[in-house]
């Protein structure tokens, strides 16, 4: 199962690229964008990988890596809470209402942009490295590789991921792609959202070694994990590296208890926040279309979205809009 879905993309990928002219090979150059242009026929440019939607993920199963973002979310002390609030008429300084002007809208205080889940832009630690809206757009779909920690953090809540851990990962699923996402699953996100999550001195981790194997040996593009920080060291020397680096990570994932260990793909999404620290990331995954947990499209209600008889409100004892 673990190539059924990556392995029928690279197939289509590879046709695609054969058709337009351009044989995929490692290191080579791309080929020129008007030579791949003129190679393809004007039926071929108009659906370009439109083929690779309809022949596999357009049955893929859908799987949700993020957590709702609210006033009480974890969140680091030195950050504080956050408030949301009904938007306001700069010229009445009321709040909208959909009975007087036929909308409303949300007023957020956000106290940090490394809030929930998130994706951590290396300018987070390293101003000369991109900051969140200097990311480029490739990062959008990659291969996904979730490495369990889970029976090791049942024996030690402070276990981090060690290289001997990727070793054992790859003697049963092979070696991890280049330029893959890898996710490391502990399990530590399933007390999410008790706010006390984030005042805990022992949480799972990464190594620094694992990062460095993971990045220098493997080649990936970025690795996340489900508590707010990446390891427990005193200058937290790993999260450290990766920014000084240059590389990026994903923070506070969620549900990787659902994901397939190989054989998915992860998007991702984030606001681009000019100079931004870090991004309030939305992260699925996309597995095999006969895997056990997520969605596929059409099997929920997409467009027109379905009205519910519980209406949205504003809750002010919650701080927020809630549906009930």
């Amino acid at each position: 199962m673990k190539t059924v879905l990556f392995g029928s993309i690279l197939a289509m990928a590879i046709a695609v690229a054969a058709h337009w002219g351009c044989a995929p090979h490692r290191g080579a150059a791309p080929a020129p964008v008007e030579a791949a242009t003129a190679a393809a026929s004007p039926e071929t440019a108009a659906t370009g990988l439109w083929s690779v939607y309809d022949q596999a993920l357009k049955r893929a199963k859908y799987i949700d890596l993020t957590h709702t973002v609210t006033p009480s979310v974890p969140v680091w002390k030195g950050f504080g809470p956050s408030l949301f609030g009904p938007a306001v008429s700069p010229e009445t300084g009321k709040a909208y209402r959909y009975a007087e002007d036929g909308f409303e809208a949300t007023r957020y205080e956000l106290s940090t942009d490394q809030l929930g889940t998130q994706l951590d832009p290396p300018a987070h630690w390293a101003p000369e490295y991109p900051a969140i809206d200097e990311l480029p757009p490739t990062y959008t779909l990659r291969p996904l590789a979730v490495i369990s920690i889970v029976e090791q953090v049942a024996g030690d809540p402070g276990y981090h991921l060690q290289v001997a851990d990727i070793e054992r990962w790859e003697a049963s699923h092979g070696r991890i792609p280049t330029g893959s996402v890898v996710m490391v699953r502990s399990d530590w996100s399933r007390a999410w959202p008790d706010p006390a999550l984030a005042a805990q001195p022992v949480f799972p981790g990464v190594s620094l070694a694992a990062l460095k194997f993971l990045h220098e040996q493997r080649h990936i593009l970025l690795h996340g994990h489900e508590p707010l920080d990446t390891d427990t060291t005193p200058s937290l020397e790993g999260e450290h590296w990766l920014m000084h680096s240059g590389y990026a990570q994903a923070e506070g994932v969620a549900n990787l208890d659902q994901v397939a260990e190989t054989g998915c793909l992860i998007a991702i999404g984030y606001p681009k926040l000019a100079g931004g620290l870090g991004g309030y990331a939305r992260l699925v995954a996309l597995c095999p279309a006969d895997w056990k947990h997520g969605v596929a499209p059409g099997e929920v209600p997409e467009a027109p979205l379905p009205r519910s008889d519980k209406v949205l409100h504003w809750d002010a004892a919650r701080g927020m809009r809630v549906r009930e």
